[in-house]
């Protein structure tokens, strides 16, 4: 029953704050059926109206959707309904009241019993959304005998058929025909919730919920999306084989759906925050002390927290006028000897960037990092979509670990993803494209467990030269033993393993005389200057309204260093040392740069830093190991210019030896030292005839010699 005292008051409160909406709906009326009420506003005029909401929705929201109603009946007066009277009646059932911004959102793992039949606000992210169907709300049933027309209100789970006849003259048990044109439908989907990936506490397995969604908010969310879901938290029993289950699913039957996908809005920024955040801004040492505040942990590593520090802030993404979308996140590369800290550099990334998530090459599937079809129950054994680690990065830092042991498919996934910030999924007959606009940070081993700075670099990793060269910086981090730096290290591990174990003991150990003075002491080696959350905000702060234009002086700077260096590719014979794609990573990291101080200009300043940087990753990945040169084609296309000009001559080496033999079959030792006339030693023609070999451009009929196929 619904109570008239709850009615009366709903549409006191309608008429103050939502009558430009009642005027909206009667003007939109079907395509919009509902009103959105902001809970606060609520509070603030019927607070007894509010707390009886939460406590008891089923009575709340229909006395709602009855005030509502009754509202829109003076409208509809003046504004005839085509059809009769009763038409009328019947189009203002399906009226909705939503209600939004509700104060305390539980977290899917603290639902318990006592929350059953209450009105809640969950947030998390949408792991998986069904297609939207029509769902039967009231089924008109034909007595096949009589021909009465009668209907039976579809309210639980399962569909419900009459069981005799409602005439008195008939009461016949069937059978019964059902009449689609005369039954209500309404739009339905399913959606399972799944809490946020940086909500989660360190190893964690994510909690969901499924939820059930109808009407006009059905369809518009996909997997992936952050989202906020007001309802009413119901529980429907398993029932089993042996018969009904003692345990209850709980499901979340939704009246409203907000977005939480304002970037970075997670982090809330307040008053005070902002003015710590535009004093730190004017910090002259400002660059040195994000830097330190990156693994303080780890020793040295300089340029490289320099340059995660920018991928951090990252650049501006644009749209152009044509429509196209130009990405600003920076893609970093880190390739090294084992023991050097990469994953440790990578899970600190992961655990400052205001959204990031980490994910390793070896057990990463590319559905696992982009998007799965699955077939589940949630949609009645339909196909799903259900979001991986780049998708759920959207907007922040996917942090992946051992990339050269991801096999080549799931290598082939992340193409799309780095360039164009999607993620297009084509399986199972779904077609679908996601949102994956985040920065990639890679680690990745050499082929042979140490790197060989006498190779290029696409030899020593096993990853596609495609996907490297969609890196806007590659940093090789190499083990060299070296006395004076040893010893720093040393020292530093030592000194941080001291004040992890003078604090351990002190927390532990009630005995202990260690005092906090002696900790505090030990431990400013490891403190970041900045503390995390203080840098999360700052970054969240700079990203959200800092973007910056470049200066008439930066631009020249960086069209100067570009040319320069496209200069050296213009002799016939000299490697191309630079593309396109170089100079829009440095745009992105001058734009960066200029973010980390808050300003919105990039200054002259901001285009040395960058050069500096680009230009210390080019020595160690874009020169070719035999000639020195700057070579792009190292990185872009795993070939340098003066091993395509040893291929060259080595084929025609192979040609002359083999018109020399029968069948073309030229012999191996003859080929060595006809290679060795020609300045081509013999285990580069070793190496070089591998490669042919793989390629398909030479066959091996026996051990002892080739043949050009």
């Amino acid at each position: 029953m619904i109570e008239e005292k709850w009615v009366n008051k709903f549409r006191q409160f309608l008429k103050t704050y939502n009558e430009e909406d009642i005027l909206r709906l009667v003007d939109n009326y079907p395509e919009t059926k509902s009103v959105s009420v902001n809970y606060d506003n609520l509070v603030k005029s019927v607070s007894e109206l509010a707390t009886e909401l939460l406590q008891n929705p089923d009575e709340i929201i229909p006395a709602a959707e009855e005030a509502l109603r009754q509202e829109l009946k003076i409208h509809f007066v003046d504004i005839p309904i085509s059809g009769s009277d009763s038409e009328e009646e019947m189009d203002l059932k399906d009226v909705k009241v939503r209600f939004e911004n509700l104060p305390h959102k539980i977290p899917i793992r603290d639902l318990r019993s006592k929350h059953l039949l209450k009105f809640i606000a969950v947030e998390g992210m949408i792991r998986k959304a069904t297609e939207v169907r029509p769902k039967i709300t009231d089924a008109a049933f034909l007595c096949t005998n009589c021909e009465h027309i009668f209907n039976i209100p579809q309210t639980g789970t399962k569909f419900v058929e009459p069981k005799e006849c409602e005439n008195v003259s008939c009461e016949r048990r069937g059978p019964f025909k059902l009449l689609i044109d005369k039954s209500t439908f309404v739009d339905a989907q399913k959606l399972q919730i799944q809490e946020s990936p940086e909500s989660l506490k360190g190893g964690n397995q994510p909690q969901s919920i499924d939820v059930d969604v109808e009407d006009e908010i059905a369809g518009i969310v996909k997997p992936g999306d952050r989202v906020v879901i007001n309802g009413i938290l119901r529980s429907h029993q398993r029932t089993l084989r042996e018969g009904k289950s003692l345990f209850y699913d709980l499901v979340l039957h939704c009246n409203s759906l907000e977005y939480v996908d304002r970037e970075f809005d997670e982090l809330n920024i307040s008053p005070k925050d902002e003015k710590e955040i535009i004093q730190l801004s004017k910090d002259p040492h400002l660059y040195e002390k994000i830097i330190k505040s990156i693994a303080p942990s780890i020793f040295g590593y300089e340029d490289i927290k320099e340059a995660l520090a920018l991928q951090l802030f990252s650049g501006v993404p644009k749209v152009m006028p044509d429509g196209s979308r130009v990405r600003g996140d920076i893609h970093v590369l880190l390739v090294g000897d084992p023991g050097i800290a990469k994953s440790q550099l990578l899970r600190y990334m992961v655990k400052i960037s205001p959204r990031g998530v980490f994910a390793s090459g070896k057990s990463a599937s590319s559905s696992g990092l982009t998007a799965a079809a699955v077939r589940d129950d949630l949609g009645d054994g339909r196909w799903t979509l259900e979001a991986g680690a780049l998708v759920m990065a959207d907007m922040g830092i996917a942090a992946v670990d051992e990339m050269d042991k991801m096999s080549r498919e799931d290598k082939s996934a992340l193409h799309e993803a780095m360039e164009q910030q999607t993620i297009s999924v084509a399986k199972a007959g779904i077609l679908a494209t996601l949102k994956s606009r985040c920065a990639l940070l890679g680690a990745a081993n050499p082929k042979y467990g140490r790197f060989d700075r006498y190779e290029g670099l696409a030899e020593q990793i096993n990853m596609p030269p495609a996907l490297i060269s969609r890196f806007d910086l590659i940093f090789i981090l190499l083990d060299v033993p070296e006395s004076k730096r040893d010893g720093d290290i040393a020292k530093h591990i030592l000194r941080s393993h001291f004040a992890g174990e003078l604090n351990e003991q002190m927390s532990r150990d009630p005995a202990s005389e260690i005092t906090e003075k002696q900790v505090g002491e030990q431990m400013k080696i490891i403190l970041p200057p900045i503390e995390n959350e203080m840098l999360r905000k700052y970054v969240a702060y700079a990203r959200r309204n800092i973007f910056p234009v470049m200066e008439d002086e930066a631009r020249e700077h960086l069209v100067n260093y570009y040319l320069d260096l496209r200069k050296m590719g213009e002799n016939k014979d000299s490697p191309v040392p630079v593309t396109a794609r170089q100079l829009e990573a440095l745009v992105r990291l001058a734009e960066a740069s200029a973010r980390i101080r808050l300003s919105n200009k990039i200054t002259l300043e901001d285009a040395k830093r960058t050069t500096r940087i680009s230009m210390s990753c080019m020595k160690q990945v874009g020169v070719d190991p035999d000639t020195g040169a700057f070579d792009v084609d190292v990185i872009a296309t795993g070939t340098s210019k003066s091993q395509r000009d040893k291929i060259h001559v080595l084929m025609d080496v192979i040609r002359d030896v083999g018109d020399r033999n029968p069948g073309g079959k030229a012999p191996l030792e003859e080929v060595y030292v006809a290679a060795e006339a020609e300045n081509i030693s013999r285990d580069q023609a070793e190496e070089l005839i591998r490669k042919m070999r793989q390629k398909g451009d030479l066959m091996s009929p026996d051990k002892k010699h080739i043949k050009i196929v």
